[in-house]
């Protein structure tokens, strides 16, 4: 239970008193923060809607000259609620943050490379790795191996757009399962995951690396 800075009142945790409106700087997860039901699949509209009418109501230039207590809490309040904001909007870091509320946590640093990947992931790295000492060189055929490159960036994409849709599915098992049955769920989650930082990680390299060449 949380009491509301202004008027006193004992009320379940909430951003917002039930009974005059003000901000409370209560103890949230991030769905409850935004009324929604605690569930990986998010109706973004009402996310959206949600964000923007709690944040017209707790905003700190509303309570400007109030008491400092007040004051206070809106400020703790709008930091929570932007948080669960650009948590959840995201696939990915609404991911990690389901981990994160259900006690499990994904490797840090992890660099092993995912087994179903690993023949796309070397073959691109090699690619990279030819065209670094091409561009350093100012070898002949430099040309042509970017246009290799930026071709398995194609397919890279592809790629990360699968395990994109992977997570979606993941989110509606996770949903739909109950119990133990969700259990099996969180190494499949973690994988997914891992995944996908690992292929965004090799994209951003991939880009990197063909704007170098453009500029060379």
């Amino acid at each position: 239970m949380v009491q509301c800075p202004s008027c006193a009142r004992v009320q379940e945790p909430s951003l917002v008193c039930l009974r005059c409106g003000s901000p409370i700087a209560a103890d949230l997860d991030l769905f409850a923060a935004l009324s929604l039901p605690r569930k990986l699949q998010i109706d973004l509209p009402r996310l959206e809607q949600a964000y923007h009418d709690l944040g017209r109501r707790i905003h700190p230039d509303r309570f400007a000259t109030s008491p400092l207590t007040l004051r206070d809490s809106s400020l703790r309040a709008t930091a929570t609620l932007t948080r669960a904001y650009r948590t959840l909007r995201d696939p990915v870091s609404r991911g990690l943050y389901w981990l994160e509320l259900n006690g499990h946590k994904l490797a840090e640093n992890n660099q092993r490379v995912p087994q179903d990947l690993a023949e796309l992931v070397f073959e691109v790295q090699e690619q990279i790795a030819g065209l670094r000492v091409v561009r350093e060189r100012q070898s002949a055929g430099a040309q042509e191996l970017g246009a290799q490159v930026a071709a398995k960036r194609m397919d890279l994409q592809r790629a990360l757009d699968e395990l994109f849709d992977d997570l979606t599915a993941l989110f509606a098992r996770f949903d739909a399962a109950e119990g133990n049955h969700r259990d099996s769920l969180f190494a499949q989650l973690k994988s997914t995951l891992a995944k996908i930082a690992y292929m965004r990680t090799l994209i951003r390299d991939v880009d990197r690396e063909l704007d170098s060449a453009k500029a060379a």
